[in-house]
């Protein structure tokens, strides 16, 4: 009857670390995921090859122009933010795994 008890404690404990670390990599995996940002290119804008329909759609193609050029600006912000992002990670993961050697080390 002991050795049920004792087994039986023994699997509590390692179902409550086993849950801990599920949890900690699901924190890991899914955080890295929210916090990286996607960034998406503007669409070029069109010009139509027909001269004609270039002079009747000039407004729209012009407006299609000015968009593209507003958007593209934000776009290569998004990307320098994400270069930062993916930097600093790397560079604590860098650490982590400086920490991680040091501990297993021989």
């Amino acid at each position: 009857m002991d050795s049920i008890k004792g087994i039986t404690g023994l699997l509590n404990r390692w179902s409550h670390w086993l849950r801990a670390v599920a949890g900690i990599v699901l924190a890991v995996v899914f955080g890295g995921i929210a916090a990286a940002e996607t960034c998406l290119a503007p669409p070029r804008p069109f010009v139509p090859s027909d001269p004609q329909a270039a002079r009747e759609y000039a407004d729209l193609i012009r407006q299609d122009f000015e968009l593209y050029i507003r958007d593209i600006q934000g776009y290569f912000r998004c990307l320098e933010a994400e270069r930062a992002r993916a930097f600093e990670e790397a560079r604590e993961v860098s650490e982590e795994y400086g920490r991680f050697l040091a501990v297993t080390a021989d």
